[in-house]
Parts: C-alpha cells; structure tokens; sequence
C-alpha cells in the first residue's frame, strides 16, 4: 500500500472507513492512493445529510446562491494546479487533456448560474379572466449521480453546475478507477460557503451497498453518466418511488463521409477526435462508413494523420486486454490491420493508436461500443442506404457527417437517428445539449435543458374575480 488517504465528503464532514481501496495511475500501474469503502449504515447518514443540505441550500435566495456558487468556482481555480495533477496521476492524461477535464467543471459552475436567471416563469391566458396562472420553477431536491471515469471532473461539472444552481443539494459516486480529484473538488465547497451537506462525495467498492440511495425514497432525481447495462441496473434499483432520470448511456456513434466531403479535413477531425482520450470518450466515432470512391483516399489521410497522435493510456489493463481482443477479432474475421494494433511495451496500459479497414457490420468492433483507440472503416457505395447503416444499432448518442452539399447534410441530419449530429466538424460546447436517444438513455446534460431537469414546473392559479 502506497500513497495518500482521501476521505469521503459526508455532511460537511470528512469520512474515513476501515476498509479502503486502491486508486492506481494507469501510466505506471503504481497505486497512488487510497479511498474509503462506503458502509451501509453511511448510505443512511449521505441520505440524512443531504437532506438537510437540500432544506438550507434551497431555501437560500438565488443571489446569495449565485455569489456563493461563483467564488467556488473562483477557489476551484486558485487551486488549479493540484487538482490538475491529481487529475493527470489518477487517469495518466496529457496536461492538456486534464487541464481541458478540469476547465469545464468550473466553466459548469459558471454557465449554470447564468442559465437560472434566464429560466422563465411565464403568466399564462386564463380564457374568462376570472384567474392569474403562472408557472413557478423550484428546487427538485435531493439528487444521486453515478460518474464515470474517462472525464472525472467535467463529469462533476455536468451534474454539480445545475444541481447548484437550482437550488438541490447532491449525492455524487465518482468511478473507483477515478475519484480523487471528484473527492478533492468536493472539499473545497465548504471554504467557498456551501452549506453542509449539499455536496456529498462517496466511495464504494460493492455495487450493493450505494442501492440502497436509490431505493430510498428521499432522492428526487437520479442521474448517472456511464454504460446501458449500467443505466438500466440504477433506474430499475430505483423503483421503489417514483423518481425523475436523466442518464446519458452508450454510444455506437456512426460516421457518413460522402464521395463530395473534403477527404483529408474529414480524416483528420475524425482521427482528432477518435484517439483524443485515448477513444475513451461517449461520442467518439465508433463507425466510420466512407464512399468507395473516397474510401482509399480517406484511409491514406487518416492513417498519417495518425502517426501525429500521441496519447495517454487506457485507464486499465483490462481494459486493454479488452480492446485488443476486439482487433483480434476484427483481424480474424476478415479485416485488415491500418496502423497500431499492440500494446506498447513498458510500464503502464499504453495502446497504439489503431485503424482497421475492410471492417464488416457483423463484427464486434460494428456493434459494441469500442471505447478504446481503435477506429473501424467500412465502404459503401450508392447502392447502399447510407442512413440505415448509421441507424442500424441500439444506440443514438452522436453521429458525423461530411459533405458539401447542404441538402445532403440536412437530411443526413433530420433522418440519423442520434441526440446530436454534427455536419463537417464535431462540435460540444456547455450550451448545447447532450443526450442520447434509444438505449443511449434519457435527459440532457449541458444547456438550459438540464437544468429544467434539477427545477419542479408548478402550475400556480389564484381567483382575482369572484
């Protein structure tokens, strides 16, 4: 054992346990430190916490919200550089990865404070004019998130930016791989002036133990970035009451480069965006269908564009074995090795960036999600219904679309069945939502569209003539 103990953040109070887990940087294999291993009776004491935390922080008038909110924001970054660092250990990123991780949490905080003040409240017609309607947004209420490990403080950033803001307090599960940085982020709250028990960070090892948050009755919201199989076990644990999701699930994401796409600025966006992360990211491009009359152009471009990556490791050995079984299978059914295709020799869980092509629909690398520096290729030519190719999976997170011709990429646009399509560039940005549609899950992150899933809509009516 090696390394430094990072408590939990229950009630505004530092928690430790007797049994603790390991958190490893992935670009040694070295353990770094240590995380509690939530207890039962813990659950109940997050549950009681956040609560309270709820019943002060919603009852806090939205500007001293606002301020309180801001300077968070403002001691996050005053301690930037630790946080950086622990972000760069616990996942093995490149500086500018881990500084992107971390810029979006507080531009989160930022945003969604913002985004409060222009929610609207609107007077509606009463056809007799006997009565005053409005609509009145308030505070949900206690909120449970379930985070995944590939961007741990951006992650934070999604789920903490709107709960703040609308006046819920929140119960947070950073993934085991990754919590310290989540851990540390949540002890600064109470230097900022947020109120005990609003932000609660735990760790847990036992998949059994955070059900019971979710089978209590006193969550209002649960909301979790992560698999399907995973979304489904939380909503279905969460049955008990009747409670409001918002889950964003995985992604199968297609790419449709037309015979008219400008090649080489395609193949480069889509290897940019493939390997950054390492191709741990929701919306990577997952399959790329290219015209046959572009196809060899496309693949020449992007397996140079490829020599130019230089990436950080998997976040695990098992995750590397993982996706180097699914180039094994790929290659043994058929396809064909572009570049990379090993694991690199030394310490760590490094992978070469890897492209397959002569891939088939039928393969694995088609129909799972890669999750992993490997980009598939398939041909398809004008015989092809290009659409149904990119709409022939369970998921619709994000799609990609390249071509010169507007009317093209409208009805790639309207027709692909995805939460987002991006035409001729991939684009994310905190004001444009991001969710999934199918079995990519339900509910918005980013956007005015997210917070609207923190807040309650009341219908209020009072008598003005008798």
């Amino acid at each position: 054992m090696s390394g430094k103990s990072f408590p939990m953040l229950i009630g505004g109070r530092s928690v430790a346990t007797e049994s603790t887990l390991d958190v490893v940087n992935p670009s040694t294999g070295k353990v770094i430190g240590q995380v509690p291993d939530l207890t039962e009776p813990q659950t109940v004491d997050c549950l009681t916490a956040a609560e309270a935390g709820f019943l002060e922080w919603s009852s806090t008038s939205p500007a001293d919200r606002r301020r309180i909110i801001l300077k968070y924001a403002d001691i996050l970054e005053s301690n930037n550089e630790r946080l950086i660092t622990l972000l760069m250990e616990e996942t093995g990123k490149p500086r500018d990865n881990a500084e992107y991780d971390f810029g979006m949490l507080t531009t989160c905080l930022r945003f969604f404070v913002e985004e409060a003040e222009r929610l609207d409240q609107p007077v509606l017609h009463d056809p007799d004019g006997r009565f005053l309607h409005y609509v009145q947004r308030q505070p949900l209420g206690v909120v449970v998130g379930f985070l995944a490990w590939n961007f741990p403080l951006l992650n934070v950033g999604y789920k903490i930016g709107p709960a703040l803001a609308a006046g819920c307090s929140i119960i947070l599960k950073p993934a085991t791989l990754t919590p310290l940085a989540s851990l540390e982020v949540a002890h600064l709250a109470k230097e900022a002036g947020i109120p005990d028990g609003v932000i609660n960070v735990i760790t847990c090892g036992n998949h059994e133990v955070p059900k019971k948050l979710l089978e209590s009755g006193i969550p209002e919201l649960v909301t979790m970035i992560g698999s399907t199989r995973g979304g489904l076990q939380v909503m279905n644990s969460s049955l008990s009451t009747v409670k409001h999701f918002s889950v964003e699930l995985g992604g199968n994401a297609p790419v449709i480069v037309y015979s008219d796409a400008d090649v080489e600025a395609a193949a480069n966006k889509v290897v940019d965006l493939k390997f950054a992360n390492t191709g741990q990211v929701c919306v990577s491009p997952n399959r790329c269908f290219v015209h046959e009359e572009v196809y060899d152009a496309f693949i020449q471009a992007a397996a140079k564009r490829a020599e130019q990556v230089v990436m950080g490791p998997l976040i695990s050995d098992k995750e590397r074995q993982r996706v180097l079984e699914l180039v094994r299978t790929a290659v043994a059914g058929g396809a064909e090795i572009v570049c990379g295709g090993n694991a690199v020799d030394g310490d760590g869980y490094f992978m070469e960036p890897t492209i397959l092509k002569d891939v088939s629909r039928c393969m694995k690398t088609s129909c799972e999600e890669i999750f992993g520096p490997v980009l598939p290729i398939l041909k398809f030519s004008d015989a092809d219904d290009e659409i149904a190719l990119a709409n022939d999976t369970e998921f619709g997170l994000a799609a990609y679309v390249f071509t010169a011709d507007l009317s093209t990429g409208l009805r790639a646009a309207r027709d692909i069945k995805s939460g987002s399509v991006c035409v001729n560039e991939p684009h994310y940005s905190v004001q444009l939502p991001h969710g999934g549609l199918k079995q990519s899950g339900i509910g918005k992150d980013c956007s005015r569209y997210s917070i609207e899933e923190y807040m309650t809509l009341k219908r209020i009516s009072i008598l003005i003539e008798k």
